[in-house]
């Protein structure tokens, strides 16, 4: 079976907002709530306007999941759930 190459989505499942942390956290396998730390530092100690700039050019540049996507990584839990 051919595997696709990872690629970095907006989370449909795990999203406060837009689903940007969640889509990071899936990504690289980390808890998404440590990305909203960080976030939420940033905009503190920088300026509301530069972290919120960055979170609303992540909305229009990274694309939101597709169905099918989340469709195959439903059936790989199952999978491995039987096994």
């Amino acid at each position: 079976m051919i595997e696709r190459m990872k690629r970095l989505y907006r989370s449909r499942k795990d999203r406060t907002i837009f689903g940007i942390f969640g889509g990071l956290g899936e990504y690289v396998n980390v808890d998404p709530v440590i990305f909203r730390i960080i976030w939420v530092l940033v905009v503190v100690f920088s300026g509301i306007i530069p972290g919120v700039l960055v979170y609303v050019l992540a909305y229009f540049i990274i694309p939101l999941e597709p169905e099918e996507v989340r469709v195959v990584e439903i059936e790989k839990d199952e999978e491995t759930k039987n096994t």
